[in-house]
């Protein structure tokens, strides 16, 4: 099942979506005024999740002051005000240079989760959904930065929540980003460093997951600059297309 969140007339309304992306509030078609973000708690993400982009800075990595890859997975996190629904604008924010799109699988919890092992992680996974995960250009991967992670609309997320009984190998999806219809970014799940049991079991091992908590799994190499007007897709074969317009701040 395809779970959405939309606003009509104000209110803010659960909804299933069908295969041809149509809105369905209690089995009855509607029109929704606004397609909000199809989650409820904290957002997490996993920086270099993507064997290709890991390999593009092992040179960099074995450099001062770090001269070792991180042998944990790195960590960061998006707060409420960058999250905005399918169809929202992306904010570019004033006195910045660049701004960057990241197309990645969102990893939604299904139940409390604490302490769990990776042989039993994805019985807590409720499902899945797109995100884009903007940012400023990257300074650090070791230590990603708030300031550029956490502007408002940096996290677009949606347009629906997949259940996880219905994807069948969330490690063999096609992942694609587009920059007013042109793909500007091409890769596959089945590329990722730590797969999502393993991330699930060792964030698990020192904070509890809440249902509707989202775990971003990692962007691949090749982050894309964007700019004002565009109209940026992430799209994830099973997932969906999850679609934002860039606007001046």
């Amino acid at each position: 099942m395809r779970r959405a969140m939309i606003e009509v007339d104000g209110k803010v309304l659960e909804a299933t979506v069908d295969d041809k992306g149509q809105a369905l509030v209690n089995g009855q078609a509607v029109k929704p005024d606004a397609w909000k973000a199809p989650f409820s708690g904290t957002v997490f993400g996993i920086a270099l999740n993507y064997q290709g982009l890991l390999d593009s800075k092992i040179a960099e990595f074995n450099q001062d002051p770090y001269k070792t890859p991180p042998k944990t997975p790195v960590l960061y996190i998006k707060t409420p005000n960058t999250v905005v629904g399918h169809e929202g604008n992306i904010v570019f924010p004033a006195g910045v240079d660049a701004i960057q799109a990241g197309p990645a699988l969102g990893v939604v919890i299904g139940k409390r989760a604490s302490r769990v092992s990776e042989a039993e992680a994805m019985e807590y996974v409720g499902g899945y959904t797109a995100v884009n995960e903007v940012t400023l250009p990257e300074v650090s991967f070791y230590r990603p930065a708030v300031k550029a992670k956490c502007r408002d609309t940096f996290c677009p997320v949606g347009p629906v929540v997949v259940d996880a009984a219905d994807i069948a190998d969330p490690h063999a999806l096609e992942i694609k980003l587009l920059v007013n219809g042109e793909v500007r970014q091409q890769n596959s799940t089945a590329n990722f460093v730590r797969s999502i049991p393993e991330l699930i079991s060792f964030l698990s091992q020192f904070m509890t997951f809440e249902p509707g908590d989202l775990i971003i799994t990692g962007v691949p190499e090749g982050r894309v600059d964007i700019a004002v007007g565009d109209k940026v897709e992430v799209e994830i074969a099973g997932v969906g297309r999850l679609s934002n317009t860039v606007v001046a701040e």
